[in-house]
């Protein structure tokens, strides 16, 4: 952590940056009240430990004024004129602790660490509200598919160690439900689960987003951001479609699982980080290579163990349990706990492809519920590529025109993918290009 000490007596300052550099933590001094909350706004600090007497100012005023900073840090008072009174109104106003003079490095210690569990809670929190508004079902571990299985074996069996992992997997597939529960499964589970979509950012930002940057290193940067890595310290950092990332950052990233060390953006300063490395991706990663957009070295960093999981079609036999718990939890949403499959649904879902795989198979279902006018999802509740009701014949080699053809085939893309840029990637051909057809086509 970051951590600001904040006395006007040398010796205070000295004793305590001591007993938080031996903890692991970055220490950064402040002498008065004006210095302290400048430093505060414009870096940002994970905890303050704060003098009540500052001279001629007022600790627990300067404490008002660094509880309303966000994120707010965590605020521990010192003072030598320790006092319940002054305990309870500096815990009134938001003081995460209260440490009396003459302290030991062991109270320091102490404190830093019940900081860390507390932010280790939050991030989990944080975490959990995620899932909870991704509205996803819930999720399911079974399979009676040989290839499902051995996926789910050599994912679980992986898991207790410290492992990099690669999932490699068609879009829709689940990887990142996986990754999630490799690390729920790992003896990091108490610590952070934090996700980078790599394809979701530019270059510039994709950096900063991993490694955090410094405050004034690029237009933009009004405040220094910590990143994801640090964020990831001593958990799980999961990197999606990691087959998108640019080639600049992949030394970058070589370099934190080889050494556990990086740098901001805007720094020189080398900064340490424990974190256990899950990547995925739909790309195939040795084609990347030969074809020089992934680096060799970074590939066999990441492909210690690697995890293939099939798509939907290849996964027949768990297709109708998976489309009921997915019917399960859309209709208790929806308040139609009754609503059921018809024999007609049942039977196109084991005839469609499922391009889109779990994904698809998810909207499809949540989309169905809603329109049902009854108890029973019909078939006439269903998009009309699964219902059979489109305009028959679009296969390739039907005596159809090249425009109906490439029509039908961006809106099934469209509708197995989770954003735009996903599914120009799968066209092969650019978001601006895509969105000009898709309001061409009135998908707009």
């Amino acid at each position: 952590m970051r951590v600001l000490i904040v006395d006007d007596e040398p010796s205070i300052r000295r004793t305590t940056r001591i007993a938080v550099e031996s903890s692991g933590h970055t220490a950064f001094e402040a002498p008065n009240a004006a210095k302290a909350i400048k430093a505060a706004e414009d870096e940002g600090f994970d905890a303050i430990f704060l003098d009540l007497k500052l001279g001629a100012d007022d600790g627990l005023e300067v404490l008002g004024r660094l509880m309303k900073l966000r994120p707010a840090p965590a605020v521990i008072l010192f003072t030598a004129y320790a006092n319940i009174a002054t305990a309870v109104e500096a815990m009134r106003r938001g003081a995460f602790d209260f440490i009396p003079k003459p302290f030991t490095p062991d109270q320091i210690r102490s404190v830093l660490a019940k900081v860390g569990k507390t932010h280790t809670l939050v991030r989990r929190v944080e975490a959990l509200e995620s899932d909870l508004a991704s509205g996803a079902p819930p999720v399911d571990l079974e399979s009676d598919e040989p290839l499902m299985l051995r996926a789910l074996q050599i994912a679980f069996r992986a898991a207790e160690t410290p492992a990099n992992i690669l999932i490699l997997g068609l879009s829709g597939t689940g990887k990142s439900v996986i990754a999630r529960e490799i690390h729920k499964r790992s003896a990091r589970r108490n610590e952070a689960f934090v996700t980078v979509n790599c394809p979701s950012l530019s270059r510039e930002l994709l950096e900063s987003e991993l490694f955090g940057h410094a405050k004034g290193s690029f237009t933009g940067a009004y405040a220094e951001t910590s990143g994801k890595v640090a964020a990831a310290d001593g958990g799980t950092l999961f990197l999606d479609e990691i087959g998108e990332m640019p080639l600049e950052i992949q030394p970058k990233l070589l370099r934190l699982l080889q050494e556990r060390e990086y740098e901001r953006v805007g720094e020189v300063v080398p900064r340490r980080a424990d974190v256990r490395v899950i990547a995925a991706t739909n790309r195939d990663l040795a084609m990347e290579v030969k074809a020089g957009r992934f680096r060799e070295d970074l590939f066999y960093r990441l492909n210690v163990i690697a995890v293939t999981l099939p798509g939907l079609r290849e996964r027949p036999a768990d297709l109708l349990r998976l489309a009921e718990g997915a019917r399960g939890y859309f209709a208790a949403r929806a308040g139609k706990s009754h609503i059921v499959f018809s024999k007609g649904v049942t039977d196109a879902f084991a005839n469609y492809p499922w391009p889109g795989n779990l994904r698809e198979l998810c909207n499809v279902i949540e989309r169905a519920v809603i329109l049902a006018p009854g108890d029973t999802i019909e078939v006439s509740d269903l998009p009309e590529e699964i219902s059979g009701t489109s305009v028959p014949g679009f296969s390739i080699g039907a005596r159809v025109t090249l425009e109906q053809l490439e029509g039908e085939h961006i809106r099934r893309i469209l509708a197995s993918s989770r954003n735009l840029d996903e599914a120009a990637h799968t066209l092969g051909i650019d978001p601006a290009t895509l969105y000009r057809k898709r309001v061409k086509l009135g998908l707009h």
